[in-house]
């Protein structure tokens, strides 16, 4: 079976966030992933993670003004200072925390702009930071999101991602395919997983239930045929990464992992 990463911004919630380590890997979680580390100091999180014999697999650079809604900043003509320190930020986290990958959020289509004219920006914003990543062997990632759960988000489909990675042309740049996102904007997973999965181009993997973003075990998604398929591409070569549990459990994270036992999850 894949290797899964609990997301501790959505699982575990009623914790304290630097509690929910400890309870991840009671339940048998390796990897932990996350939206943003930044409240925290690194020498806490890593802490936690050597306490608990957990690797750091994923989080977020700083997205700009998140509580005023903005949701990334790399598309933004004008923020490209903000955009910057962002990254060296996050950077010093990653370095702090041994997490291999970041995840850097395209951010919203702002009212009466055209998607196009901001397509320059962004390709320009991580081609710097790809190579600024590159210093340390950090890697990067963008991640297409529905409209439906960020409205006006730049990036929503994986065809346009991949077009972005070949634009950027940095090694060091994949993307985070989160079957629940593709599910709701184009459909058709298990073809997208056959098609992306053996480029090499796909960093990271995240699921949820559609449409309720619950524990993949209901909804419109057969997982168990899906974690059988990313099985099948990984033994071909086409795939040795996490996928993180990025959902919203329906009572608590601990009562609702029974999906591993049903699905005969055993990482």
């Amino acid at each position: 079976m894949p290797k899964f990463a609990a997301n501790l911004s959505f699982l575990y919630n009623e914790l304290p966030f630097l509690d929910r380590f400890e309870a991840a890997a009671k339940d048998g979680f390796k990897a932990v992933e996350y939206l943003f580390p930044y409240e925290w100091p690194e020498a806490d999180l890593a802490a936690r993670l050597r306490d608990n014999d957990l690797q750091q697999v994923l989080f977020n650079a700083p997205p700009g003004d998140w509580d005023g809604g903005e949701r990334g900043i790399a598309c933004l003509p004008g923020r490209e200072a903000d955009f910057r320190a962002g990254i060296h930020k996050a950077l010093g986290y990653a370095k702090a925390l041994s997490c291999p990958r970041i995840h850097v959020m395209a951010g919203l289509v702002p009212e009466g702009i055209e998607r196009d004219t901001l397509q320059p920006t962004y390709i320009a914003n991580l081609h710097w930071a790809a190579v600024e990543a590159a210093k340390q062997g950090t890697g990067l990632l963008i991640e297409p999101i529905n409209t439906r759960d960020i409205p006006r988000f730049f990036l929503n489909r994986q065809d346009h991602a991949h077009e972005i990675i070949d634009a950027v042309g940095a090694l060091n740049l994949q993307v985070q395919m989160d079957l629940y996102h593709c599910q709701i904007v184009e459909g058709d997973v298990a073809m997208k997983l056959r098609k992306y999965l053996p480029t090499g181009r796909v960093g990271h993997l995240q699921i949820a239930s559609v449409p309720e973003r619950n524990e993949p075990d209901q909804g419109e998604l057969n997982y168990a045929y899906l974690f059988a398929l990313i099985d099948e591409l990984s033994a071909n070569g086409g795939w040795d990464g996490w996928l993180g549990c990025e959902y919203r459990p329906r009572t608590t994270a601990h009562e609702g992992l029974g999906w591993k036992t049903s699905m005969k999850v055993v990482r």
